[in-house]
């Protein structure tokens, strides 16, 4: 140090021994960055009470750094996501290097470990620049300092808009004399409640490294992919290069290198001349080149679109629950701010095996490259009485589209206030939610109802909290299946028309209600429309949301809230809680158990799921979903631990599932099944998540209500009429039929008798046309002659008769000639009056 240096440094001690910190401040900072003596005085003065009034309590604080995001594999956590706002990971002291350690004091403060959080000397040198130049050129800042202004900075990044982040950055960072005095102040008070290690390694990990690196952990793994304890000599002066300016210093240009060498070097001298490397390391480090063979520039892997491939949706998910995790703050604005904050482990309830198997099932059915139409598919897994989401995986590639028809950023399992869409129509697999309010109502099972394909007036559905509903409503069955059938039938068969006719006996809004106490709501946040085409799937509902209802049914009735966070680690190491999946007791146990011995039957060989069944032992309930026009189709089923909805369909536009057909040459209508029953296979593989089979029905729901349809035939239609509604039935009268019985009288009956029917079931009776009559046996023993014979037929009613028939006797039957030996019809058989009779009569010569 020189002699004027030196006399200058003793001369400000003296100064701070004789008048207090106020003015020695208000001094020093006047000094330095007014560029005019003239004024100097009156800004000494001025500045004491300024310095007097500043807040001096600022602590040292966690910084911004990265959030994790961890799934399960094989029943530990596998880190899948990182996110961050700035890229930093704090280290310790024992973490970092002691040549970082050097580097920075040699470096930013040679007089680190000697002034008390301003550095006098380099502050008069400051002032006397300042001064001489006119301008507020030097700064003298210490490390002490420079962590104060880093806070400032950090503070404005923390800040929720960008146009609010750049005002408060600039005001950061702008030599003013009311910044300079509080970081001044700030400095001291730091000095004074922290020791010289926490402050340096407070700045190490704060300090700007380039771009969003922040923090001597992360400037060592991006530029080097080693860690801050590794670090060479050469490497910790270059990291430390950067922050004097680190847009100009950064390594991840090589068009800095040169810059960057040349402070480096600098930094290594003073280190070598504060004592802190030998001749021989301080030699090796300037030996040592910037370039592609020195420098491995690692970028860090931040967001989803570069989480583990196959989660990045779920990934996704998670960062659009954030807003709504109590473990991260009292309310959405604290939480977003505390996850830009960072820090935080989010461990989740995805099961990386079984997101493996469920993606690898996703795209090897459906393909993300489609041209004929715009083809989407999604699969989401819940456990079964926990709400744990198990999988989520869809078939195209995560990321902004920008053209790419393989990729979106929409997740089709998921509402559009979690990144999601607007749902999709989910056809059939909607009818489940009538099945149970059917069964709330105490109707059975077993009941029979009209699937036919018809037009029935809107005004017949009662709807108390929509509607009236006017005019005619059209609607027909997917498949063939028509006619009478019992609502069991009907849900294997998944048939339009009985579904209707259920509907027309409940409450179109009590089934929404039904719905809604399962956690079925639109993802696009509207209401659930209660309008009777409801019935049969029309609103928009995300693949979630079924899976989670379908659990709820396959647990006896107890649903959760589909959750996808357990538990949240705290930056301090803080077990801060996940989320609740709110379980509760939505459907009573029979009447779920009913449901799903009816949906059971969905899976098996007459059903519509069918194909989807893994047929491994394990007992699966269900229900398909088509709607119009095969737009979208779905399967939702469940065992008694893991539910899994599957969508296939048009993400938009409107081309039929039906007649696409896969690179595998499946059939578009099948892709759901294929995937589904891959999934299931999987989730039955699973050590814990095997299921097992369902409760047996309750007897009570399989007939509920229902009253046997009475045996009427033979009576006459009034009798027959008073029987039916003594039975609570309504009763119409069909066309005549043909029959034996009595013209007018009772044939049969719609249902037919001993069907179970409910009460208010509209019963058609058949009566009879009387055109049928019996034969009566002509032929006796050989002794009915052939006049007899035809009198008694012509007394039947019998018109067209034929006698002319001969047949030839044996000799030993010469007696019964001119007898009736044959009759056709056969005895006892039906025949129309009318129809010709034919009969033979013996004889000993034709």
């Amino acid at each position: 140090m020189s002699s004027h240096k030196t006399s200058l440094a003793q001369a400000l001690g003296a100064v701070l021994g004789a008048i207090g910190a106020s003015v020695l401040a208000g001094a020093l900072v006047a000094a330095m960055i007014t560029p005019s003596i003239a004024v100097a005085g009156a800004a000494v003065s001025g500045t004491v009470s300024v310095f007097d009034s500043l807040p001096d309590d600022l602590a040292i604080d966690r910084q911004a750094q990265r959030n994790r995001i961890f799934a399960v594999g094989d029943g530990q956590p596998v880190q899948i996501a990182t996110v961050f706002s700035q890229n930093r990971e704090e280290v310790s002291w024992e973490q970092v290097s002691d040549f970082a350690k050097d580097a920075a004091v040699s470096g930013e403060d040679r007089r680190f470990y000697e002034h008390g959080g301003i550095d006098l000397t380099g502050i008069a040198r400051a002032a006397v620049k300042n001064l001489a130049s006119g301008d507020v050129g030097e700064g003298a800042s210490t490390i002490t300092q420079q962590y104060v202004k880093n806070t400032f900075v950090q503070s404005a990044l923390d800040l929720p808009t960008e146009a609010e982040q750049d005002a408060a950055y600039e005001a950061a960072i702008e030599p003013s004399f009311d910044r300079k005095l509080k970081e001044i102040k700030l400095a001291l008070s730091l000095e004074k409640q922290y020791t010289k290690q926490e402050i340096l390694l407070a700045y190490l990990n704060i300090a700007n490294f380039g771009g969003n690196t922040y923090g001597i952990q992360a400037a060592a793994s991006r530029y080097y992919n080693t860690s801050a304890l590794n670090l060479t000599a050469a490497q910790a002066a270059s990291l430390i290069a950067i922050v004097q300016s680190p847009s100009a210093l950064a390594l991840d240009n090589p068009s800095n290198y040169p810059a960057n060498t040349i402070r480096r070097d600098v930094i290594l001298d003073w280190m070598l001349s504060d004592g802190k490397l030998t001749a021989a390391q301080h030699a090796e480090a300037i030996a040592t080149v910037e370039d592609a063979t020195t420098i491995t520039l690692t970028e860090p892997s931040n967001g989803c679109e570069v989480a583990h491939d196959h989660a990045r949706y779920f990934c996704d998910y998670i960062t659009q629950l954030i807003k709504d995790l109590p473990a991260l703050g009292a309310d959405a604005a604290e939480r977003e701010a505390n996850w830009r904050h960072g820090g935080y482990d989010i461990h989740t309830t995805l099961d990386l095996g079984l997101q493996t198997a469920a993606q690898d099932a996703v795209w090897a059915n459906a393909p993300d490259n489609a041209t004929t139409l715009n083809l989407g598919s999604a699969a989401v897994s819940v456990e079964v009485g926990t709400g744990r989401i198990l999988t989520m995986s869809q078939n195209k590639k995560y990321g902004t589209a920008d053209g790419d028809i393989t990729r979106t950023a929409v997740n089709f399992s998921t509402d559009r206030a979690y990144g999601g869409s607007s749902g999709f129509q989910p056809g059939s697999t909607y009818k489940v939610f009538t099945l149970l309010n059917w069964l709330q109502n105490d109707h059975g099972i077993n009941e029979v109802v009209d699937g036919s394909s018809r037009t029935v007036p809107q005004r017949s559905f009662v709807d108390t909290c929509g509607g009236p509903w006017v005019g005619p409503y059209p609607f027909r069955n997917d498949e063939g299946t028509s006619g009478q059938m019992t609502v069991a039938k009907a849900t294997q068969k998944s048939v339009n028309g009985a579904f209707i006719s259920m509907a027309m006996k409940l409450d179109l809004c009590q089934i929404r209600d039904t719905a809604a106490s399962i956690g079925v709501h639109r993802a696009d946040g509207a209401e659930l429309e209660t309008n009777p085409s409801s019935v049969l799937g029309t609103n928009t509902i995300a693949p979630l949301t079924m899976a989670t209802a379908y659990a709820a049914i396959a647990s006896g009735g107890t649903y959760c809230k589909s959750i996808a966070i357990d538990r949240v680690v705290g930056p301090d190491g803080a077990e801060l809680g996940g989320q609740s999946a709110d379980c509760a007791k939505a459907l009573e146990s029979d009447v779920a158990n009913t449901a799903a011995f009816a949906m059971s039957k969905v899976m098996l060989g007459d059903g519509t799921a069918d194909r989807a069944n893994p047929d491994d032992g394990v007992e699966y309930i269900g229900k398909t979903g088509t709607t119009d026009s095969s737009n979208q189709t779905w399967v939702v089923g469940a065992s008694t631990k893991v539910a899994t909805a599957v969508w296939v369909g048009n993400i938009s536009g409107h081309y039929p599932m039906r007649s696409y057909t896969s690179p595998k040459r499946i059939k578009g209508g099948l892709i759901r099944h294929d995937i589904f029953r891959t999934i299931a296979i999987a989730v039955d593989n699973h050590p814990a998540l095997r299921g097992s089979g369902f409760p047996d029905p309750s007897d009570d729901l399989l007939v509920g209500s229902g009253v046997a349809v009475p045996n009427v035939s033979g009576q006459t239609i009034e009798a027959a009429t008073a029987v039916l509604e003594a039975n609570g039935f309504t009763v119409t009268v069909g066309s005549a039929i043909a029959s034996t019985n009595a013209v007018g009288s009772v044939v049969s009956t719609r249902p037919a008798t001993g069907a179970i029917a409910s009460r208010g079931t509209a019963v058609t009776l058949l009566p009879s046309d009387g055109s049928l009559g019996v034969m009566p046996d002509v032929i006796g023993s050989g002794d009915v002659a052939a006049g007899a014979a035809l009198a008694d037929l012509k007394s039947r009613g019998f018109t067209n008769l034929n006698a002319d028939a001969c047949a030839v006797l044996p000799a030993e039957r010469a007696s019964s000639a001119g007898n009736v030996v044959d009759q056709s019809p056969a005895a006892g058989s039906p025949a129309k009056l009318v129809d010709p009779i034919v009969l033979t009569i013996g004889n000993t010569a034709c």
